[in-house]
């Protein structure tokens, strides 16, 4: 049975990945995070038949490399897929060395170690297209990077690290760039979930910019898939987009679960100022995932939105309870 490392294991993305593979794989996975394993409310593993072939490790990349490096020597997995990453845009302005440390320094650092295992068949790097900046039409996976914030200039230099390393050690690297993930269990302050929790609540939600800005929502399921056969098909070197067909504007994205949920929209929002730095479009050409990998999304909006408010309305009483605002760790 060959075993996969998931770092970041507690994210929303890493942890779908996790439940994804545990149904529908063979794999032996171990899960890897800085904190301490969430509740079933956000990690939906935890209910997997398959959870038996799980195992929970804590440890973080910026304090615990040397015990991250003996436990990687230890089970020589064949394969790691890297979640984990300081990932929210706004804050990155006021933190930007802590953004840089997770994003681009404990990458070097793991990268320097892995770079001369030979046990190891593939290594996956979970980046993003915030670094191409504001794009017009569909960005090809050889756009130069132009981020526009800490954020995406941190996830830029560990791209660029990583690639050294293809470049001059053959390191066995995909990296997986996705357009803007959601689905149930996603972290509460994602525009989403917050979207119908606020409408719950009676509050107001904020259109930054009026919400003008263009993002490609797609299913969590659907990248799950897709990061699956990037590393079990894919090409050493190469990036992958994984996206939609089409982009959707905030305002009408928010203007959709309006009426899902049976509210105003006029009612139901407030513009408020743009954020520095928001990229007003990027929407992802990711035909090389679909040709090589034979991977396409499944999960339209309209039905992944209605999985999200069910999950919200059964989880309504934990998530009263639960934290609804990014919680800055450093």
């Amino acid at each position: 049975m060959k075993k996969i490392v998931v770092i970041g294991s507690n994210s929303f993305s890493g942890s779908d990945f996790i439940d994804n593979a545990l149904t529908d794989t063979n794999y032996e996975i171990h899960g890897v995070s800085r904190s301490p394993e969430k509740t079933s409310l956000f990690l939906p593993y935890k209910e997997n038949a398959n959870r038996n072939r799980f195992t929970f490790h804590q440890m973080d990349l910026n304090q615990n490399m040397m015990e991250l490096k003996k436990f990687l020597l230890d089970i020589k997995p064949e394969y790691i897929i890297n979640f984990a990453a300081q990932s929210e845009v706004a804050p990155s302005w006021e933190h930007p060395d802590q953004w840089f440390l997770t994003n681009a320094v404990a990458i070097a650092r793991l990268g320097n170690l892995l770079k001369d295992q030979s046990w190891l068949e593939r290594y996956v790097q979970i980046s993003t297209p915030e670094i191409y900046g504001t794009c017009e039409g569909f960005v090809s996976e050889s756009a130069p990077m132009n981020p526009s914030t800490p954020y995406a200039a941190s996830k830029a230099a560990g791209d660029l690290m990583l690639q050294t390393l293809v470049k001059n050690y053959e390191f066995p690297l995909v990296t997986i760039r996705s357009t803007n993930v959601y689905g149930a269990h996603q972290q509460l302050f994602k525009i989403i979930p917050r979207s119908m929790i606020y409408q719950k609540l009676g509050k107001r939600i904020p259109l930054h910019g009026g919400g003008r800005a263009v993002k490609s929502f797609i299913h969590i399921r659907d990248i799950s898939r897709g990061e699956l056969s990037a590393l079990e098909k894919g090409v050493d070197g190469n990036i992958y987009h994984l996206s939609p067909d089409q982009g959707i504007s905030i305002h009408d994205l928010v203007q959709k679960i309006c009426t899902l949920t049976g509210h105003s929209f006029i009612e139901a929002v407030e513009i408020v100022e743009e954020r520095p730095g928001q990229d007003l479009a990027y929407t992802l050409n990711s035909s090389k995932a679909r040709d090589q990998l034979g991977w396409q999304p499944v999960i339209d909006i309209d039905t992944g939105l209605h999985q999200v408010y069910d999950w919200i309305n059964h989880e309504w009483d934990n998530i009263l309870i639960s934290p609804k605002d990014y919680q800055h760790k450093e």
